[in-house]
């Protein structure tokens, strides 16, 4: 089975983040995608609600796609989520699965950064996912790392979640740029309103 892991922190969980799994599902075939909430990202703050709730909301955001799941082995091992620590215990879990790794087309330029990354790219493809016209400069990566990344386009949208939690602390509106039933969880149970990061 090829599956595609879509990691963040999903704080909160947006269209945005909806289109390039779809994306990465069709461009390069998959069979399922598979949403993971990190616990503490390694380059980022950490998310500013529960990862409960997290997974809460990508669970009401996919709830309607059978290619998409939820994965909380992030959120269950705690710590730094580095991703090599994932993979090597996916790959140990499922060891019949050829797993691809969903990331921003932006993130791709900065690969080398990351943690194990020369074992990562052992053990994955890494799927870009940027806007038609993305600027990706493969042949300045490593040798070891330019075959173990492919690139697919996804519809241009212009949304955060950094954007979308700050709507909310402003009191405005982010219908449309949630799934229905995330935005309805997220009025229902008020998290976000005083954000104000």
């Amino acid at each position: 089975m090829k599956v595609g892991i879509m990691g963040g922190t999903f704080d909160p969980v947006h269209i945005g983040h909806m289109l390039a799994a779809e994306a990465a599902l069709e461009g390069c075939g998959l069979d399922e995608v598979w949403f993971m909430p990190s616990h503490i990202p390694p380059h980022k703050h950490a998310a500013g609600v529960s990862g409960e709730q997290r997974l809460e909301m990508v669970e009401q955001a996919i709830g309607t796609n059978p290619a998409f799941r939820t994965l909380d082995i992030e959120l269950v091992r705690g710590g730094v989520s580095y991703t090599i620590e994932t993979i090597r215990a996916l790959q140990e879990r499922y060891d019949q699965h050829e797993f691809y790794f969903i990331i921003g087309a932006d993130m791709v330029n900065s690969l080398t950064e990351w943690h194990g990354i020369e074992e990562l790219a052992q053990r994955l493809t890494f799927v870009g996912v940027g806007r038609p016209g993305s600027v990706i400069h493969t042949e300045t990566m490593p040798a070891y790392l330019q075959p173990r990344v492919v690139l697919v386009n996804m519809p241009q949208v212009d949304i955060s979640s950094t954007d979308i939690r700050e709507r909310l602390a402003a009191g405005q509106t982010i219908r449309y740029m949630v799934h229905d039933h995330v935005y309805e969880y997220i009025k229902r149970s008020g998290i976000y309103e005083s954000d104000t990061r």
